[in-house]
């Protein structure tokens, strides 16, 4: 395929076509006439060797490419616009503009809120949209480092990416304050015996990992996919979970839980700032990733209990 002799404002028409399923209303987002929307689905449809929407009834439904095309031009239309609004220089004070990071609840907890406090200090001007991160992440890694500003996510769970480290953590337990199981700490036998409240998505896959090379097999209760729902769902029971020790400590007396060390050397964790390389020269990405490293040193280290 020839990308020059590709009109790349079909990529605009597309995605509007494609969401609203209307020609009169794709035509009216993008500031198109009906007959001018008209003619570029046609264009399309000839590239495409496809019909992308189909008339059933009174309204138009997607075909199986158009299908297809419905993610992969959200994706495209982000990179393409991320692409254009590339920067040679960047006054944060001055600029007006947003980021979009990736981040589980954990991260956005520990080290997004200190984050976006220097930001709306610093650049008053600069927008945060902190979105969860999406359980493809691992499967998908290169398409949703593309269409956005970087994932917030600890070693070991992707590679192949830049990268810069913001702070170091490592793995607790929690348990019910009043815990009648549980005296000083936590035993490996306890791990085995006692109920678990896990957290469903693989982001800690190394944590995991290490539990099932010790032999233990947690005995899973409950499930959740919100790391900040761990410790409310120990609180007042037997059951028990693995934490990051910075949001054990932020929870502990929210939730009536106290922390717990395990019962072996914990797999360290370290949260970093990844990126698609396509950014990495874009004067507005360094002065995020600067920023955001700055914000990780100066976060307080974790004490031993």
């Amino acid at each position: 395929m020839n990308l020059a002799r590709l009109d790349l404002n079909l990529v605009v028409a597309l995605r509007a076509l494609l969401e609203e399923r209307n020609v009169t209303r794709a035509g009216q987002r993008v500031g198109l006439s009906q007959p001018a929307m008209s003619a570029a689905l046609a264009r399309l449809r000839r590239h495409f060797d496809d019909d992308l929407l189909a008339r059933v009834g009174g309204h138009y439904e997607l075909t199986a490419l158009g299908q297809v095309l419905l993610d992969r031009t959200s994706t495209a239309y982000d990179v393409l616009e991320r692409l254009f609004s590339s920067q040679a220089d960047f006054d944060p004070a001055s600029e007006n503009r947003e980021f979009r990071l990736l981040a589980s609840d954990y991260a956005v907890a520990v080290f997004g809120t200190e984050l976006a406090r220097v930001v709306h200090a610093e650049a008053p001007g600069i927008r945060l949209r902190l979105t969860q991160t999406p359980p493809t992440v691992v499967d998908d890694t290169a398409t949703l480092l593309s269409a956005t500003d970087g994932l917030l996510m600890p070693h070991g769970v992707i590679s192949g990416f830049p990268a810069t480290d913001l702070y170091d953590d490592r793995w607790v337990f929690v348990v019910a304050r009043d815990h009648p199981g549980v005296g000083g700490g936590l035993t490996r036998r306890d791990l085995a015996r006692l109920p678990w409240v896990t957290y469903q998505r693989t982001y800690d896959a190394p944590a995991v990992r290490q539990l099932g090379m010790l032999g233990i097999e947690p005995r899973v209760e409950i499930s959740v996919d919100n790391f900040q729902l761990l410790p409310l769902m120990v609180a007042g029971t037997r059951r028990i979970a693995l934490i990051q020790a910075r949001l054990a400590r932020m929870l502990a007396p929210i939730a009536a839980v106290r922390v717990v060390e395990p019962p072996y050397e914990a797999v360290p964790l370290r949260e970093a700032l990844w990126w698609h390389p396509v950014h990495t020269h874009d004067a507005a990405h360094i002065w995020l990733r600067e920023t955001a490293a700055r914000v990780g040193a100066s976060l307080p280290r974790t004490a031993e209990d």
